[in-house]
């Protein structure tokens, strides 16, 4: 009897650590970025820690709110381990929650302190970039914009420019960038020139990059993503990085940004994919693979894009006082 015993506890131990271990041996991912630019590098984690990467994506549906949803209705006992959302502003909000927490990752020395919490609750990494369009056929060179300034200036006139609404997407992130950086007052002058002016206010970044790449305006206010399109189909068009020179403001770079959850069930190797996820090589590798365009380090050629000095949550400090400014300024746009 004391050797049947005896032999059920050591079968109990040996459950309990092959359990263990299995367990020690994942790590759970929310991501908001696509499977296909995903899976490459989840494999290469897998491949060089031995560590099993489980990852949640989300829908065209619920894009990332459906990820930040689901974390919180998950707060009490967390499935997730880490957060790698494409954007800032919701990560930020789940910081605000009390569901993160701090870690710094290994090698992130050369990211600069404008896109990394001071308390180690968030990383941010690569990007899209805010960018001119200009047409080429509308614009000689010597005439190109060379900053955000040339929208109220009186450089062009206010109707062969187009930026989509300030009150959606990037561009809503841009107006809470411009508060940021100018004050709420100075913020709002900004954009209240920009709509006594007459810019064209469109439907989204793709209608302001069609606009441009079709002739309607002479520059189309967009990110990168959508201005590479029009150049790959062969439109006359350049990107115009604006606000790069000496002194100048930078242009804004919405980052990617990984995030330990709050209590995560694999913490362990949840830091140890977040040191892998927003290292220099997965960030190139990102820019290679065509998800990222432009890296927060600066790194090489046109890559080495000057971004906002602005801490990320400065802008998202500001999101709420400029979205009802833009709403009243725009409205009848």
């Amino acid at each position: 009897m004391k050797k049947y015993i005896g032999l059920m506890l050591m079968a109990a131990m040996l459950t309990m650590l092959f359990s263990g271990c299995s367990k020690q041996k994942e790590v759970v991912v929310y991501t908001a970025v696509e499977q296909v630019y995903c899976e490459p590098l989840f494999k290469q984690f897998e491949a060089e820690t031995g560590i099993k990467v489980k990852a949640v994506y989300d829908t065209e549906a619920n894009k990332t709110t459906g990820l930040v949803n689901r974390i919180i209705n998950e707060a009490d006992k967390p499935v997730c381990d880490v957060f790698w959302n494409n954007e800032f502003i919701q990560t930020i909000d789940l910081q605000q929650k009390g569901l993160l927490d701090s870690y710094v990752p290994a090698g992130t020395e050369d990211i600069p302190a404008a896109y990394k919490d001071a308390d180690g609750y968030w990383t941010a990494f690569g990007g899209r970039a805010r960018v001119m369009l200009v047409n080429t056929d509308l614009v000689a060179k010597e005439n190109y914009p060379t900053t955000v300034y040339d929208f109220v200036n009186g450089k062009f006139e206010g109707e062969d420019l187009a930026m989509a609404y300030p009150i959606f997407g990037t561009t809503k992130t841009q107006a809470a960038a411009m508060y940021a950086l100018l004050g709420a007052e100075g913020g709002k002058a900004f954009f209240q020139q920009i709509a006594d002016r007459g810019v064209q206010i469109v439907d989204g970044n793709s209608v302001t990059k069609d606009m441009a790449a079709a002739g309607q305006v002479m520059i189309g206010y967009t990110d990168t993503d959508d201005a590479k399109d029009a150049i790959k189909d062969g439109a006359p068009v350049e990107i115009v990085y604006p606000d790069q020179e000496d002194g100048g403001i930078g242009t804004l770079i919405t980052p990617s940004t990984a995030a330990l959850i709050k209590n995560a069930p694999n913490q362990e190797n949840a830091q140890k994919f977040i040191d892998f996820i927003v290292s220099k090589a997965s960030e190139q590798k990102l820019i290679e693979g065509g998800f990222f365009d432009v890296s927060v380090r600066g790194g090489d050629g046109s890559f080495n894009v000057k971004g906002m000095t602005l801490n990320l949550k400065d802008i998202h400090q500001m999101l709420d006082v400029a979205t009802k400014d833009m709403e009243e300024i725009f409205a009848a746009k």
